[in-house]
């Protein structure tokens, strides 16, 4: 029997693909303080910032519907790489520039301000079919959780960055002070792009002739599970769009605070998240993938109703920090059991479509949410989230619990045990 210290010692591969992870995340981390808040520095209004934040996330749920299947054939480096040169181009356009018709196709194509925690933004799917290509099915749950948790300490130190532009100046942040944030972007992405190099990318197993899968019931039933998995996570995506994506602008209009007092609170929810993240790999190890997520969803969910109505900044701060962690530290757990829905050779296919199925309805929250804060509107948003993500949490329960990766009931369910 190996040593104990070498059967946890992750492969040279997947290490590469979290060290991309890292440096990725710091300026992912940051532009989630700042960007909302430059484009307020800018003159532009909720709507405008709002219908920005969509544009870039119905860009992602169009790229992502498309990578992962076509990286199941075509291998996964090319598209990741091509993400990294995607956001080099996309950095530089906005360090030079804030004319809204070189801003908002750079914003739109780096997906500036929404937060992936470090993830390949949309080919984040393609990221995780690799991920998963040399894990056995029981130590997905963990490796995921360390990959999120890994992404959430970078996007920590970049939310800490963000406060930059508010300390380093008097009075409001002009405009102007916000830009060199983009610098991170410019860094992280020629960093992923050394990590990415040194990467083994194997080969993509065999695909299966449609003609073949047509008439194949593991295909059938495969593609049953996919189709409960994209209504699922369309109830979640619609919550988090509403909420999400314009965190920061909310507590800017809610109580008048800037980046200084914004950073560190988004850096504390960042560094919450990945350690819960670390936690949740163990709980869903331990007690389940379906019984952690719900656990700490439902927890999430009270304090997601309790935050709008919270009186002053700090016991808004400290209610936005514990639900972050709780809802985002489930989402290792969640890819993995994505992962065991399908064969090796599909992988790519679930994760575009679990992926695209919360990106398309989240696409319209930060939309319909800008407009209801220019309203005058800012409890509104939070109580419909509130609303689609417990009707999330039931179905998740009461559907998935039948598919759980770390239980043998649960690969049984599945028909086929996942290598």
């Amino acid at each position: 029997m190996p040593p104990r210290s070498r059967r946890k010692r992750l492969p040279a591969g997947t290490r590469r693909l979290i060290a991309a992870r890292a440096a990725r995340s710091v300026g992912q981390g940051a532009l989630v303080v700042d960007f909302t808040l430059y484009l307020h520095a800018l003159g532009w209004s909720g709507v405008t910032i709002g219908a920005v934040l969509s544009g870039a996330l119905f860009l992602a749920a169009v790229l992502t519907l498309v990578s992962g299947p076509v990286s199941d054939r075509f291998g996964r480096r090319r598209f990741l790489l091509a993400y990294e040169y995607s956001q080099i181009l996309a950095a530089l356009a906005a360090l030079l520039s804030a004319r809204p018709e070189i801003l908002i196709p750079a914003a739109v194509i780096g997906g500036f301000g929404r937060g992936a925690g470090g993830g390949a933004g949309p080919f984040a799917p393609v990221e995780q079919a690799w991920l998963a290509a040399p894990l056995p099915p029981h130590a997905r749950s963990r490796v995921y959780s360390l990959n999120l948790a890994v992404g959430f300490f970078g996007m920590a130190a970049g939310a800490l960055l963000a406060a930059l532009p508010d300390l380093l100046t008097a009075g409001p942040p002009p405009a102007t002070a916000f830009r060199p944030l983009f610098a991170l972007v410019l860094l992280g992405a020629f960093g992923a792009i050394v990590s990415l190099g040194g990467a083994e990318d194997p080969p993509p197993p065999p695909a299966t002739p449609r003609a073949a899968a047509r008439r194949d019931p593991v295909v059938r039933a495969e593609n049953a599970r996919l189709l409960r998995l994209v209504a699922i996570n369309a109830l979640n995506g619609t919550g988090i769009g509403l909420v999400g994506p314009l965190i920061a602008y909310w507590f800017l209009l809610r109580f008048h605070a800037g980046p200084a007092a914004i950073a560190p609170v988004m850096a504390l929810a960042f560094a919450v998240t990945a350690a819960a993240a670390l936690a949740g790999g163990w709980i869903s190890t331990h007690w389940g993938v379906v019984r952690a997520v719900v656990g700490m969803r439902l927890a999430g969910l009270l304090l997601l109703v309790l935050l709008p109505l919270a009186p002053d900044f700090r016991l808004a701060a400290a209610l936005y920090v514990l639900r972050a962690a709780l809802n985002l530290g489930t989402a290792g757990a969640r890819q993995a059991l994505n992962m065991g829905l399908v064969r090796p050779q599909r992988r790519g296919l679930a994760a575009s479509l679990a992926s695209v199925s919360m990106q398309i309805p989240r696409a319209l929250g930060p939309a319909a949410a800008g407009a209801l804060f220019q309203g005058g509107w800012l409890a509104l948003p939070f109580l419909l989230a509130a609303g689609f993500q417990g009707a999330y949490v039931y179905f998740y329960q009461k559907v998935f619990s039948d598919y759980d990766p770390t239980t043998a009931r649960g690969r049984r369910r599945a028909g086929h045990d996942v290598t």
